[in-house]
């Protein structure tokens, strides 16, 4: 550890939330049909789709309507990547001449992309063509991460309408997200990637020549475009096996600091456009500051845990002061740990290290981070949606201590808000541990494992989350392109993105019908530094007493084992 390191983190995890501030004030503006600077140029654009989709963006839907337009239009986009997927042989722009995939590999990456999880259950390089990762891939990173921000959207007008109807209109939700943020972002930040030097061509390799004299055939795809996407839509899918630790999609310290700041950055963004939409900027504000000071923390401990020498040296008596197992030495530890804590706590899933090379307790802490429910800061729009779940349980909670009914924002929280925040929360921990047990006792299961014991269960314990929380990194030793892993890796996918997201819609359309309620001297202050503290300590006592007893079964005791390890030598 040295002061270099710690500057490296602060500067990564402030860039992210100083950027969000102003994009974040521009995406309130977008959802909410305000003029922007680029109306003159995509008005027009705009105009054609919904003419084209025969759709009337001003008529608002119910929560009903709006929850089964986002269904339906997930699973159009579902089959049509499957389609893509298995059709790939016979499909354009295939200079590597791929066959198509497999039926549960299709099924698997259709729903991974769609879920904006981005599990990948394959080397990029080695299966799937260019068109599959332009047209399939590409397009699914941008309007799955649309549809997360539509849910916030949604949410967000619940709160400050006054017994209204409606939540919005999903479809121009979805176009208006897609062409006035992500287009206009992505394009910027891929231009200015492929002049550092991230591969951006539509061949499908270059043969270079080594120092030694040989030749060696490098594949090639059109990387930079799909990175920016990638991160910025907070997706995480790589072109290439490796993700972020390979020099064709991070070459450099300054294309790996743009990458780890995009991660988080529109994560942060959808907090901001939240409380500006809500009219509750001092509220959202006091969500900031509890996401930040949990992210803070988490990438303080494993800056800490990372930087110990590796056991195993120590056993051997090689003098080594970090663990570097697994990590790019053009990046070093700092770099590495802050990538891997921002990763998981969005959900996002990249990488530019290997996960399952980290100290036990922190692939263990990785683990904890998306099992909070990826709101550190989370996903586009899902991220904060879950964040504002959290708060009405925060309320309930102090609620119940004073014997008052808990408000927040100005609207009265009550039974049926609470069923479907409990819907929303739950469905994590049933589809983690559900398929951890089985899957832990399952010998189809367990033929997929490299590693058996604590470290065996770790990795199927963080492919769950992984699939579940919708981050869709993993730990390197599970072969997971079977059809166990990729079938139950896809329902869990499915569960932990599309339940929840109807829940919060379920929630914006109870709330959307309540009065608007000014506060009262009864009425919790859910803007200062106490509700903070109370609103970690419910994030932390959801995650922790949920999921300790499977993490102590895991990278827990893989600790202990490591320290008697040492210990005997």
């Amino acid at each position: 550890m040295n002061m270099q390191g710690w500057g490296e983190i602060a500067l990564t995890l402030g860039l992210a939330v100083m950027l969000g501030w102003p994009i974040g004030v521009y995406m309130s503006r977008v959802w909410n049909g305000e003029r922007t600077w680029l109306d003159p140029v995509l008005k027009p654009v705009e105009a054609v789709f919904y003419g084209a989709a025969g759709v009337d963006p001003k008529r608002s839907q119910g929560w009903l309507g709006y929850a089964g337009t986002l269904l339906a239009f997930n699973l159009a986009g579902f089959v049509l990547l499957y389609a893509i997927l298995r059709l790939q042989g016979v499909l354009p722009l295939n200079p590597q001449g791929f066959a198509g995939v497999s039926p549960h590999l299709a099924f698997n990456t259709a729903v991974s992309f769609v879920t904006n999880t981005n599990w990948q259950s394959y080397g990029g390089e080695a299966t799937l063509s260019t068109f599959t990762q332009m047209v399939g891939l590409t397009v699914q990173n941008f309007v799955s991460a649309a549809t997360g921000a539509t849910i916030a959207a949604a949410l967000a007008r619940a709160f400050v309408a006054n017994r209204g109807e409606g939540v919005g209109n999903f479809w121009a939700d979805l176009t208006r997200t897609t062409l006035y943020v992500l287009l206009p972002a992505a394009l910027i930040l891929a231009v200015a990637l492929s002049g550092l030097g991230i591969v951006q061509s539509l061949a499908a390799h270059v043969t270079a020549t080594g120092v030694e004299g040989g030749s060696q055939t490098l594949p090639l795809f059109p990387a930079a475009s799909q990175v920016a996407i990638k991160q910025l839509g907070i997706n995480g899918g790589g072109v290439f096996n490796v993700n972020g630790a390979h020099p064709f999609e991070n070459p450099n310290a300054i294309t790996n600091l743009l990458t780890a700041v995009a991660i988080n950055v529109m994560g942060w963004a959808a907090f901001f456009a939240f409380g500006r939409t809500a009219m509750a900027g001092r509220d959202i504000r006091a969500l900031v500051g509890a996401a930040l000071i949990l992210l803070s923390a988490a990438s303080a401990a494993m800056y800490v845990i990372e930087t110990q020498p590796a056991p195993a040296l120590v056993a051997a008596q090689v003098d080594a002061s970090v663990n570097m197992e697994g990590k790019e030495v053009r990046f070093g530890a700092p770099a590495s740990t802050v990538w891997s804590v921002v990763t998981t706590g969005a959900s996002n899933g990249s990488v530019n290290s290997m996960h399952a090379s980290f100290m036990p307790l922190g692939g263990g802490l990785q683990m904890f981070l998306m099992q909070l429910g990826e709101i550190l800061p989370g996903g586009i729009g899902s991220g904060i949606a879950v964040m504002v779940v959290m708060a009405l349980l925060s309320v309930f909670v102090a609620g119940l201590m004073v014997g008052r009914t808990p408000e927040y924002l100005g609207k009265k929280i009550e039974a049926r808000e609470i069923q479907f925040a409990m819907i929303a929360v739950l469905i994590l921990p049933l589809a983690i541990l559900g398929f951890t047990a089985v899957s832990a006792v399952f010998p189809t299961a367990l033929a997929g494992l490299l590693n058996k014991g604590p470290h065996g269960l770790s990795e199927i314990l963080y492919a769950y989350t992984s699939a579940a929380a919708n981050n869709g990194s993993a730990f390197a030793g599970l072969t997971a392109n079977a059809p166990w892993w990729n079938t139950t890796l896809g329902l869990g996918m499915l569960f932990g993105r599309f339940i929840p997201a109807v829940a919060v819609l379920a929630i914006a359309g109870s709330l959307v019908a309540k009065p608007k309620l000014a506060p009262s001297p009864g009425t919790l202050p859910t803007d200062n530094g106490l509700f903070i503290g109370l609103l970690i300590g419910v994030i932390l006592i959801l995650g922790g007493l949920q999921f300790l007893p499977a993490l102590a079964l895991g990278p827990i005791v893989e600790h202990f084992q490591v320290l008697a390890a040492v210990a005997g030598a």
